[in-house]
């Protein structure tokens, strides 16, 4: 990918909040204030998110990929899906990726936006930053934003922002799987923004601020809270569990696997557009569990459905979590891993050596309206291309023993950009002349 040149980054460079930027954050109340962060201000951010420290919990913003893909998961998820206001233009998006870079650089270094942030400005006037994340460290938060097939072209056809051209081949709306189920509106989007941290309100708090400096140029059109991680992405971390008990996520790419990641997440240079080498693929996929029906399901029958034994996580051919499962292994009535259980049928040995990085959560949104507990697996993987996902999603779909337990409700894939430079914004690789 060509690298844009210093001028251009100069000229590209945000320098603080736009003016739309502070008016969103006040609702309209700063008209009479100045334009927002100074130059230097905007400077020393990018140094300190550039250098924050695992000891202070914080992460870089700037950097070749962008954080909250191989980063260790983090125990919360904020996730929110944004459609582009009717009327706005490209200079409104571009624009609002700046002032989601500069906002996204304090809050992952532990900092309030703005220069007086929560609670330091002017009486008659909404304060800069809504203030819950006071006295809280950065908590491990990362901030990674992507690109749905809808910003660059409308449904009915439209080049809105004139980025039509530059719209990957592969970024489309995922096919409809077998037992889908989708709902409309926890589905799609012209942007998301997913945040993670280790505190579910410095998670809040971050999207809740994006959002309100978007007002007037885009809307959430959904979201989702996670908690309880469900994959691990680092070989420091123990193998998480799902609702249904499970261990999840044993044979995912780990952030150790550099040779990994560069094979099954990481797009490379001559794959589809320039923008987006060094960036990846972001499917989201919202899956109900019908936790009830689960819950009185034999032991033996949850694990023949899932291929591992409950406690250890080991596959049923035997051994610990990390033995390689046996398929050809066979008990006194089949392959002592049957032919419909989840992790063989996920299994990269049964999908072309395909593997996905999985970044996967728990939710729980209370009851529905027979009682029963809206609860499940809020699903997010990245790969190197979506036909990775819609390989394996595809095999699973089919034959999944699981399918009785689970409902897949909600849907979208995002192009991820890859990371961000200091002194440039989010994607201005996409706008580059």
């Amino acid at each position: 990918m060509a690298e844009p040149s210093e001028a251009t980054d100069a000229a590209q460079a945000p320098r603080g909040l736009s003016r739309r930027g502070l008016l969103g954050l006040a609702g309209a109340g700063l008209a009479g204030l100045g334009v927002g962060v100074a130059g230097d201000r905007a400077a020393l951010a990018a140094t300190a998110a550039a250098t924050g420290t695992k000891a202070a919990g914080a992460y870089a913003f700037y950097g070749t990929h962008q954080a909250g893909i191989v980063t260790p998961a983090q125990d919360r998820l904020h996730f929110a899906a944004f459609d582009m206001s009717p009327g706005s233009s490209r200079d409104d998006l571009i624009e609002l990726l700046k002032d989601w870079t500069v906002a996204s650089a304090a809050m992952t270094a532990g900092r309030d936006i703005g220069d007086f942030g929560a609670a330091g400005g002017p009486y008659d006037a909404p304060p800069e930053d809504t203030g819950e994340a006071l006295g809280l460290p950065a908590s491990g938060l990362t901030i990674t934003v992507g690109f749905g097939p809808t910003l660059f072209q409308a449904t009915d056809g439209t080049d809105r922002f004139g980025l039509a051209h530059n719209r990957p081949a592969e970024l489309t709306t995922l096919p409809h799987f077998p037992g889908d189920l989708l709902e409309e509106a926890r589905s799609g989007g012209d942007l998301c923004i997913q945040a993670c941290a280790n505190d579910p309100q410095v998670a809040v708090h971050a999207i809740r601020n994006l959002s309100r400096i978007a007002f007037g140029r885009a809307a959430i059109r959904w979201s989702q809270l996670g908690f309880g991680r469900t994959s691990s992405t680092s070989t420091s971390q123990a193998t998480a569990r799902n609702l249904f008990g499970f261990k999840d996520g044993t044979a995912n790419v780990m952030a150790e696997e550099p040779g990994a990641a560069a094979e099954h997440v990481w797009v490379q240079p001559g794959e589809g557009p320039a923008w987006l080498a060094g960036g990846s693929y972001l499917v989201a996929r919202r899956i109900r569990m019908t936790i009830e029906t689960w819950d009185r399901s034999i032991l033996s029958e949850q694990e023949a459905v899932i291929g591992r034994t409950k406690g250890e996580g080991a596959p049923l051919s035997g051994g610990t979590e990390f033995t390689e499962p046996d398929f050809a292994l066979a008990g006194r009535s089949g392959p002592l891993i049957g032919p419909h259980a989840h992790m063989r049928l996920a299994h990269p040995d049964q999908n072309h050596g395909i593997r996905l990085l999985r970044r996967g959560y728990n939710f729980v949104d209370g009851n529905d309206e027979l009682g029963r507990l809206a609860a499940g697996l809020f699903f997010i993987s990245f790969q190197r291309s979506p036909e990775q996902f819609i390989t394996v999603q595809q095999n699973l779909a089919g034959h999944d023993a699981l399918n009785e337990y689970i409902r897949h409700v909600g849907s979208a894939l995002f192009a991820v950009p890859p990371g961000v430079r200091p002194g440039s914004f989010l994607g201005a690789p996409l706008f580059a002349p």
